[in-house]
């Protein structure tokens, strides 16, 4: 069995406070942040940003915080030369985009390689309207656009990884693809809150990672009660055995952990789901990916 992984990979997940309305401000202060881990844990090769890092959360501020992708938008620049400072591949959580000749926003996660090259884009797939009693109600689609197709970044360095954003995480067929192509990992900046986060966040991590037998990573800002939204914290790294390896508390932090490709290994010799899935019965999604 060939590793999916080239070799042990140490990964930072950056756990920023809930985003000021300063964008500049913001930019800086990941900076910071990268640079902090960096001097912490100088042989990290993956760094990772929550979503929305840059702007604040909410419907109503998406427009104002947009930027069209290109080399000179203030978000790209700044991540470009952050990743290309550190020599590390930046999964530059999630930003607000426009696209101009439609004049749609997205909720978009740009990465770059350790030249400080964009090397892919994901457009958040799943929008996240929910409407739950005594709880949380939410509508991204009140502004934002769903994006229209799965994202796996093939980074020769490393191998390949699939990125998603958010409530993404809850739709078990993107990790499902990425895994079948070759995914060492899903990546996913996410905002959950504190009613949707108690309920589902490790558990939808962990069963990502069981289904695929697969490393899951969670990216979310730290908890801003200040904030007209409340994130949940606890950023994850979860293995692909379903153990969480790494996990953040609710104020800002950086963890730690290390990907190991013999332990990938090790999991699918013991149990090996990807030898035995019966398609014969039931469709493989990967095969009918548009």
């Amino acid at each position: 069995m060939s590793a999916i992984l080239k070799s042990k990979l140490k990964v930072a997940l950056i756990q920023l406070a809930g985003s000021a309305p300063d964008k500049n401000a913001n930019l800086t202060r990941a900076a910071t942040f990268v640079a902090k881990a960096m001097k912490e844990q100088p042989d990290t090769k993956l760094v990772v940003l929550p979503e929305c890092f840059n702007s604040p959360y909410a419907v109503d501020k998406f427009r104002e915080y947009a930027e069209v992708i290109t080399p000179e938008a203030p978000s790209v620049k700044a991540l470009s030369e952050i990743a290309r400072q550190w020599k590390i591949i930046l999964v530059g959580g999630s930003i607000p985009e426009l696209e101009p000749t439609s004049d749609k926003l997205y909720n978009t996660s740009i990465i770059f390689n350790e030249k400080g090259e964009l090397i892919g884009t994901h457009r958040k797939a799943h929008l996240f309207d929910v409407d739950i009693p005594n709880g949380i109600t939410f509508k991204e689609s009140t502004t934002l656009s769903a994006g229209n197709k799965n994202t796996l970044i093939d980074e020769p360095s490393i191998g390949k990884f699939g990125v998603g954003i958010c409530y993404d995480l809850r739709f078990p067929e993107l990790a499902m693809v990425n895994a079948r192509k070759g995914a060492f990992a899903m990546i996913y900046p996410s905002a959950f809150n504190t009613v949707t986060g108690p309920m589902h966040w490790h558990l939808l991590a962990r069963s990502r990672s069981i289904d695929n037998e697969i490393y899951t990573l969670l990216c979310s800002p730290a908890r801003n009660l200040n904030s007209s939204y409340h994130a949940y914290g606890h950023s994850l790294v979860v293995n692909p055995k379903g153990e969480v390896i790494a996990e953040a508390g609710e104020g800002e932090e950086i963890i730690y952990a290390e990907l190991d490709p013999e332990f990938i290994k090790e999991v699918r010799q013991a149990i090996p789901v990807i030898f035995q899935r019966r398609f014969d019965i039931y469709g493989d999604v990967s095969k009918f990916e548009v």
